[in-house]
């Protein structure tokens, strides 16, 4: 992982200058038990399908991920030099925890796995990346999905 100290002096201040945006928050709901559950991942990966436009800089949409994707057939987007992919590369859950998920619902911890996931660039401006999420709400729905997996990148 790259170290803010190592990055050049432009990098550095960039990053620090960035602002730090608060969102509002609604408490946590109630819902069914974890073994009834239909879940899903949101990923802030960069992950696409091999087929996919890849994700350019600052880019606020997404990708969809069938859940019966191979391993073999996604790909990362990031493509900075201060991005380790090395845990990527060796285990796709390291990003996207999908072989986890299904051992869950095949142990009967969780009801069932999504059929389809989603990856966004996790180097956009989370503000950008509102109107995006709130697109995913139906989509989520119509998947049957009650509750999601976030692996922020």
């Amino acid at each position: 992982m790259a170290r803010l100290s190592d990055t050049s002096a432009r990098l550095r201040e960039r990053l620090e200058s960035l602002e730090c945006h608060a969102f509002e928050t609604e408490p946590m709901v109630g819902g069914p038990p974890l073994k009834q559950r239909r879940i899903a991942i949101i990923s802030t990966a960069g992950l696409l399908k091999r087929d996919d436009r890849p994700f350019v800089l600052g880019e606020a949409g997404y990708r969809l991920l069938p859940g019966d994707l191979n391993h073999n057939e996604i790909l990362m987007g990031h493509v900075s030099t201060n991005f380790d992919r090395s845990g990527f590369q060796q285990d796709l859950n390291v990003v996207f925890p999908i072989d986890r998920l299904r051992e869950l619902a095949a142990d009967g911890r969780i009801g069932s796995v999504a059929d389809f996931h989603y990856s966004f660039m996790g180097a956009t401006d989370p503000a950008q990346m509102a109107p995006m999420v709130e697109h995913l709400a139906p989509l989520l729905q119509s998947d049957r999905v009650d509750a999601v997996i976030l692996a922020p990148v």
